[in-house]
């Protein structure tokens, strides 16, 4: 899986093009969706996600993803789960002080984020994460989020006018 997490990093460019796709069709397919219902539809999305995602990019499924602004290099796989940058502890080589053997996540997320188009959101501060999300869908949860801001910039364009 290291490997395969790597070679993520390397493609970021390529995987951020794709995401992008993808929630494009996944925000299409929102009506649907909600017809069906989130609830029905999060064990099985949660499901495929962490597969698709765990073989991709060791993702531990903390249902509140930031591989789009971490160069595809998961935070969550780091010792001490940093979201927001490397600890003091970044050896010499680039490599984890906790597991020596490994590569910093975020020497690698910074590495990934120089190769996306949108690479400069590395620069963004995440908020910490909430635990009560893990094991829950992202995706699902980006196509609500960004359905509900749709909604309230639609509703707030009517009433300017």
């Amino acid at each position: 899986m290291y490997a395969v997490r790597r070679w993520s990093v390397r493609h970021s460019r390529g995987l951020e093009t794709f995401y992008n796709g993808f929630e494009r069709v996944l925000l299409w397919l929102e009506p649907v969706m909600r017809r069906i219902g989130y609830d029905r539809l999060e064990r099985p999305v949660a499901w495929l996600e962490e597969k698709t995602k765990g073989f991709l990019f060791d993702c531990q499924m903390c249902g509140q993803c930031v591989l789009s602004r971490t160069g595809m290099s998961c935070p969550m796989n780091c010792p001490k789960q940093l979201r927001n940058g490397p600890c003091g502890g970044v050896r010499a080589n680039g490599n984890c002080e906790v597991k020596p053997d490994m590569k910093c996540v975020w020497v690698e997320a910074w590495d990934g984020s120089r190769r996306m188009r949108h690479g400069g959101q590395i620069h963004d501060v995440e908020v910490a994460v909430d635990r009560q999300l893990e094991g829950f869908s992202s995706w699902l949860r980006v196509v609500r989020i960004k359905t509900e801001e749709k909604r309230q910039q639609q509703e707030s364009g009517e009433e300017a006018a």
